[in-house]
């Protein structure tokens, strides 16, 4: 009941603000014959210095002046006929919208597409009855963990959503109490894994393959964990073991396995020439095994501030020679740790512009992008 009060006072409200200047509005309206009074106005008041100068006879001023004065007379009168009614009429149509249109149309669209039959829903009710809201699933469970922080499945189930939202500090550490009350699981460890690899901008640290290490002794051959300790031999540039490793994931693999694509893009980079095994060792912006080591000792924000000062870094190199291949994969990887979107698509067109999408480079970048959800097609344009 109290909305349908609030309605009509708020409607009455705007609709004042709104008239208040066009019943203030004085006769503003553009009328021809206003501009004919001003001359014959002038005119009179020309003539009255002329023949107060001796410039004009008498007869001759009395003459032009009743004409002037009849000019004059014929143009107040047109300009008095027509103000009005140019007022009232743009007046009336102005007010009319106002009154009438605007909270008509207000209440046909508000009726056709609210619910004004839904009663209130207040936090605790929605809280109670989330429906399909993942916000408030999310916040429902939260409150119960804070009153039980040892039930597991509520951290297990929580952990997976945090990592989809972006909050990876938060997913680590729902992982972290899942594993530690439940018990680790590939699943568990894996998501751990990936939350640590996240939070360090894509670098495989020792926690990472530790938790990795232990997937793979529970379940040998699960791809994701084989994947990661593959990509963090490859990150430390031991070269032929990382081949190794990511050739065994090939074999290992169903043929139509959507990891396939970039793990050969990283086959691509370690195999063959020496020349590119040389580039993907040397690339400008790959992280050390010190950088590596120092990621896992940093705070959230420090380590931020790091990963973001290696992004300008390589940003910078990049720009002075785009042929670096692992550079470009790094970076978009980067961006998209960070929430930079944007930044991850454009690193994408231009790394495509170097590397073209039928190469093996190109492909390994199309791949990289499918696995972040950067739309290729979209991007690269």
């Amino acid at each position: 009941m109290l909305f349908w009060i609030l309605v009509p006072i708020l409607t009455a409200a705007v609709a004042a603000v709104l008239l208040l200047p066009l019943m203030r509005a004085d006769a503003r309206t553009e009328i021809p014959q206003s501009h004919d009074v001003e001359v014959y106005r002038d005119q009179l008041a020309e003539l009255k210095r002329d023949t107060a100068n001796g410039l004009i006879s008498g007869d001759e001023a009395e003459f032009a002046r009743a004409e002037v004065a009849r000019r004059l007379l014929v143009a107040s009168d047109a300009v008095k006929m027509a103000a009005p009614v140019a007022r009232r009429r743009a007046n009336r149509i102005a007010q009319a919208a106002v009154i009438v249109f605007l909270p008509l149309t207000g209440l046909c669209l508000y009726l056709a597409t609210g619910r004004p039959d839904m009663p209130d829903a207040p936090l605790a009710a929605r809280l109670a009855n989330p429906g399909d809201d993942i916000n408030i699933l999310v916040a429902k469970a939260e409150q119960h963990l804070v009153k039980n922080p040892e039930d597991g499945a509520g951290w297990d189930l929580l952990a997976p959503i945090y990592f989809r939202e972006g909050r990876v500090e938060d997913a680590g550490a729902a992982y972290q109490n899942a594993i530690r009350i439940l018990g680790p699981t590939p699943a568990r460890l894996g998501g751990y894994a990936e939350s640590l690899i996240a939070l360090s901008g894509g670098l495989v640290t020792v926690d990472a393959q530790a938790a990795l290490k232990q997937s793979l002794a529970i379940e040998p051959d699960d791809p994701r964990s084989e994947y990661y300790l593959a990509l963090g031999l490859k990150q430390q540039g031991k070269t032929e073991e990382a081949r190794n490793a990511f050739e065994a994931l090939v074999r290992s693999s169903p043929a139509e396995a959507p990891w396939l694509p970039l793990v050969n893009s990283h086959l691509a980079e370690l195999q063959g020439a020496a020349v590119m095994g040389e580039r993907a060792q040397s690339a400008p912006g790959n992280p050390t095994q010190a950088d590596v080591a120092a990621a896992q000792t940093m705070s959230g924000s420090d380590r931020n501030a790091m990963i973001e000062g290696m992004v300008s870094n390589l940003a910078e190199k990049l720009e002075q020679d785009p042929n670096n291949f692992e550079g470009w994969m790094r970076i978009i990887r980067s961006y998209t740790v960070l929430d930079r979107k944007a930044d991850a698509s454009e690193a994408l067109r231009r790394g495509l512009a170097v590397f073209p999408a039928e190469s093996q480079e190109g492909r390994g970048l199309l791949a990289l992008a499918r696995e972040l959800g950067l739309s290729a097609d979209k991007d690269v344009k």
